[in-house]
């Protein structure tokens, strides 16, 4: 009983140090000063602790830390004997985190930390590892972030995830009422589930979202939850625009992924970083339009250290300061995985041409205003597959409509059109995470032969 009291206490206490660092800075220039001591010592530490790390740095200087090697996920799993803290060894971890997705039980530690998987989205799945310590710092530290009013307040969180954790579990006990839906059951047991709990904040993939939309909408879910977050897969602006008029309130964000928890959004709806956690620096895709790839260094984990982490994501900086007046980095847009960029040839047969995932969406979108989903898969750069959700009575036109807009964007871009093939929409929200824009073969051409 004292050591529960002791962890609330210390989770409380998180919540309330990160609330006064949110509001602390006024600045650019004082957070990064601060975050630069937070840094250097962190790795003083990681250094000592990870052998791995020690090996990789050798005797570098840590104010040097910018220019230290890069590492990603593919070097994380190769050497994550060595690389986390712990004393973990892959194998075990692997075999446990299999084996209570397959159980359903996800309660299993290795030596009082917590195990898990990512959903391996690009078929690697990769493996994270938390302390005690650090799962209570996380569970205070969303909570600051995240929960609507205060945490005195009385709050009913539902959680919809593919698989549960003792992270998110951390957050149950006094006022906070934490309830896990797994993505796996059925949908019927979800809103029955739902309208018993009546959540105060709901918490979800967009595309479990956008189903729960659907039901209210239908008059098959009455709650009303307080706040929504999505987080896990990628926000489209058709999901957003639909859930919020069902909802009748702004959906913010969480952005969380294997490495960590990097983001959500200020009470405008604007994502930011978490630079009281994390530095991220920018590996530009097109500086001109403000694309980058995150490179994360968190130096606030030290069993699992993330330090020059390269990301495979794809982001968008915001080009205007956010009204929230916030110093930490505001994100236009995360458009998900540098995987799912596409490749058309060139018009002039000379190259290829490089197409952001959100051209695509855009190419959709504007199309018609009768389209309520849709997924674009590119198979090969001369044949793609776009799915519609659209009224039976105008699948043809509305079809017609999208090439003609394909036809126009490549038109502009100076390439040439792939094969569409259309069907319709069949995504149901479970194991698998939605990507509306994808792309299945893997060639990526030199960068010099794209434009």
């Amino acid at each position: 009983m004292i050591g529960k009291r002791l962890d609330r206490l210390f989770v409380l206490y998180r919540y309330w140090l990160t609330r006064r660092r949110m509001s602390g800075w006024t600045d650019r220039a004082s957070l990064e000063r601060w975050q630069e001591k937070r840094v250097t010592a962190h790795l003083a530490r990681v250094r000592r602790e990870s052998p791995y790390f020690r090996e990789l740095w050798a005797n570098r200087d840590l104010s040097q830390w910018r220019e230290f090697p890069i590492i990603d996920k593919t070097a994380m799993m190769n050497h994550f004997d060595r690389l986390n803290t712990a004393g973990i060894r892959k194998e075990e971890a692997f075999a446990l985190a299999l084996r209570a997705e397959r159980t359903r039980d996800f309660t299993p530690m290795i030596g009082g930390v917590t195990i898990g998987l990512s959903s391996g989205t690009s078929g690697n799945r990769g493996l994270f590892v938390v302390s005690k310590e650090e799962r209570l710092a996380w569970a205070g530290t969303m909570l600051a972030k995240v929960l609507p009013g205060s945490v005195r307040d009385e709050h009913r969180i539902a959680f919809f995830l593919r698989a549960d954790s003792n992270l998110y579990g951390t957050v149950k006990g006094g006022r906070l009422q934490f309830a896990f839906y797994d993505l796996l059951d059925p949908l019927s047991s979800h809103l029955a589930r739902l309208g018993e709990q009546k959540p105060t904040l709901l918490v979800a993939p967009p595309s479990m979202l956008r189903l729960l939309a659907d039901k209210r909408r239908d008059g098959a879910l009455s709650i009303r939850p307080a706040r929504i977050v999505s987080i896990a897969e990628a926000l489209d602006p058709l999901d957003r625009i639909r859930i919020e008029e069902s909802f009748g309130q702004t959906v913010h964000q969480v952005y969380q992924c294997t490495e960590g928890c990097l983001g959500s959004t200020c009470a405008y709806g604007t994502v930011h970083i978490h630079e009281d956690l994390v530095v991220i620096q920018k590996e530009y895709v097109d500086r001109k339009l403000r694309k980058f790839v995150p490179i994360v260094t968190d130096f606030s984990r030290r069993t699992q250290p993330i330090v020059r982490y390269r990301l495979n994501d794809l982001l968008t900086g915001r080009e205007e300061p956010c009204p929230c007046g916030s110093p930490f980095l505001a994100i236009e847009s995360i458009e998900g995985r540098c995987d799912d960029l596409f490749y058309f040839p060139a018009s002039d047969g000379t190259g290829w041409v490089r197409v952001f995932p959100d051209f695509i969406a855009r190419a959709v979108l504007s199309a018609s205003e009768r389209i309520e989903a849709y997924r674009v898969v590119l198979h090969a750069p001369d044949r793609m597959t776009v799915q519609l959700g659209v009224d039976p009575a105008y699948r043809a036109e509305t079809r017609g409509l999208v090439a003609q807009s394909f036809a126009a964007l490549c038109a502009r871009l100076g390439c040439r059109m792939p094969a569409i093939e259309f069907d319709d929409y069949d995504f149901v929200p479970g194991s698998v995470k939605l990507r509306r824009v994808e792309r299945r073969f893997e060639h990526v051409p030199e960068p010099d032969l794209v434009r």
